[in-house]
């Protein structure tokens, strides 16, 4: 088997001598300018000009480098080559080159940097311009296009960086919401998952401690309440962890299984762990049942989940009424109880949870006393056409 050939330069190597060449070509520069512009003849200016712009390549890997030097250079070629040339046509375009340099430097680079720059390019023309001897009037007149020319440079070159530097920062705006967002949706599932669970496991655990030496069989099923409650718990807290974890899809240890989240399918469920709590619900439904778009499924289970939280807390009443409806293409949900009513200003999450979810889903969302008593909890969410309840 033959052996692989071993490249020429070591991939590490490649910076150095990618620096070696652009520092090469940049001292070659002026020379190179010099001798291109007067070997050629003069009755073709184009010869000339193309010459110049075509040497003017050599610059452009030290111009990113290392700015400075690389005008530096550019501006040592410019007077040598624009001062013994008498093409004007070439002089032009020096000037030209000088001045787009210095936009690109005040586009990318410190405004320290770029305001030496603006000062070397604009001394160096004026005594060009100073050098070829055009009278008082004609250099005064140069001296003004000079610097209205490098000024609109300079100019050129600040829009250029506020563009970019704003951009920037729309992107990490951008970015900072997102995290934000991200991250208040993960609190809300936690609150909304969490806050029902253990209220049920509070009042059952209670109910068992009170009845354990006396009614054994009332005790048992507090338990095993608790039980389920706790598995359905850890199973929604597996769910939400195994999508922090996940960095990528596809297999792997980090794409842990995803369970399917909990929808109005899961109501009938809740109202069973609801009862356990001490609370019966009326559970009603407006229209014909059908499948909903994943994120309204999951938020109008959050919402009605968080009502009953509520209920059971603080309502202090037997029983509530939870009505899922669906009229003019909005899915309606409402969760009322009887009982004593509630605050919703506090120290807690939950109203703020539940507006924040409707919110999203651009609905209207409302919480507050009932006139003739208790609470009332109401949500309406917009549906694409096409689907009903």
């Amino acid at each position: 088997m033959s052996a692989k050939p071993r490249p020429l330069l070591s991939w590490h190597l490649w910076p150095a001598a990618r620096a070696v060449l652009a520092w090469c070509g940049a001292i070659t520069y002026p020379f190179a300018l010099f001798f291109a512009v007067r070997g050629r003849p003069y009755d073709s200016p184009v010869l000339p000009f193309l010459s110049a712009a075509a040497v003017t390549v050599l610059l452009l890997g030290l111009l990113r480098r290392r700015p400075l030097p690389a005008l530096t250079l550019m501006l040592l070629g410019t007077y040598a080559t624009a001062t013994t040339s008498p093409s004007w046509q070439v002089a032009y375009l020096l000037v030209l080159a000088n001045d787009l340099a210095v936009g690109y430097i005040v586009a990318t680079g410190p405004r320290r940097i770029a305001l030496t720059a603006a000062v070397m390019t604009l001394g160096v023309q004026v005594a060009v311009a100073a050098r070829l001897g055009t009278g008082t009037d004609g250099f005064a007149r140069t001296a003004v296009v000079l610097v209205l020319a490098l000024a609109a440079a300079w100019m050129t070159g600040h829009a250029v960086r506020e563009r970019r530097e704003h951009a920037a920062a729309l992107r990490s705006q951008t970015a900072a919401q997102a995290v934000t967002a991200e991250r208040l949706r993960i609190a809300r599932e936690l609150h909304d998952m969490i806050a029902h669970s253990i209220g049920v496991i509070a009042i059952q655990a209670g109910v068992g401690s009170r009845v354990i030496d006396t009614q054994t069989h009332e005790a048992r099923n507090a338990l095993a309440t608790i039980e389920a409650t706790s598995r359905e718990t850890l199973a929604g807290l597996r769910r939400t962890l195994g999508t922090l974890r996940r960095t990528e899809p596809g297999p792997g240890p980090q794409a842990a299984p995803r369970e399917p989240a909990p929808g109005l399918a899961d109501l009938d469920r809740l109202a069973v762990s609801t009862r356990d709590a001490g609370v019966r619900v009326d559970l009603r439904w407006l229209g014909e049942r059908r499948p909903l778009p994943p994120d309204i499924d999951l938020a109008a289970f959050r919402i009605v989940q968080e009502a009953l939280t509520n209920v059971v807390r603080h309502a202090d009443a037997p029983d509530c009424r939870v009505t899922i409806g669906c009229q003019d293409g909005e899915l309606t949900i409402e969760v009322a109880d009887d009982g004593r009513g509630g605050l919703i200003s506090g120290t807690g999450y939950g109203i703020t949870g539940m507006r924040e979810r409707v919110t999203l889903l651009h609905g209207q969302f409302t919480a507050g006393p009932r006139p003739e008593g208790g609470f009332r909890v109401a949500a309406r969410l917009p549906l694409s056409e096409g689907v009903h309840l």
